[in-house]
């Protein structure tokens, strides 16, 4: 993830044992809640569910690229490390990295795409939001 010019945001996630597979790290799947978690804390519940309930007005995936690197376990605290960067009026594409403590590197990588969708489930231009002007 190329992030000089980009703010990161820091997310802590801690790893519960129903976020792990048998084996005892987490299942793959979940680390897309993790990332979820800290996209609605970048942009703010708050404001989210002001625009859901209020406009009609939500986000959904349009494209996702993910890459494990080395599991996290049981008992972890995650740093998930976010930044983000909007293309065009219709697309924002954060990138998000899962961080173990005192890795060396990510446990997972993520670079995510999120289009913008009005009432009826139309594609809009993304509205003006506090997180994309930093």
């Amino acid at each position: 993830m190329n992030n000089s010019n980009r703010k990161t945001h820091h997310f802590s996630a801690q790893v519960y044992y129903e976020d792990t597979d048998h084996s005892g790290v987490v299942y793959h799947a979940n680390y897309l809640k993790f990332f979820e978690r800290a996209r609605e804390d970048i942009i703010g519940i708050s404001k989210l569910s002001e625009m859901w309930h209020e406009k009609g007005i939500g986000f959904a995936v349009y494209k996702i690229n993910l890459g494990y690197h080395d599991g996290a376990a049981f008992g972890d605290l995650l740093n998930i490390k976010t930044t983000w960067e909007k293309q065009g009026d219709y697309r924002v594409i954060f990138f998000h990295e899962a961080w173990r403590p005192n890795a060396e590197k990510p446990a997972v990588t993520c670079t995510l795409e999120l289009v913008c969708l009005g009432p009826n489930k139309k594609l809009m231009p993304i509205p003006d939001l506090d997180f994309l002007m930093v």
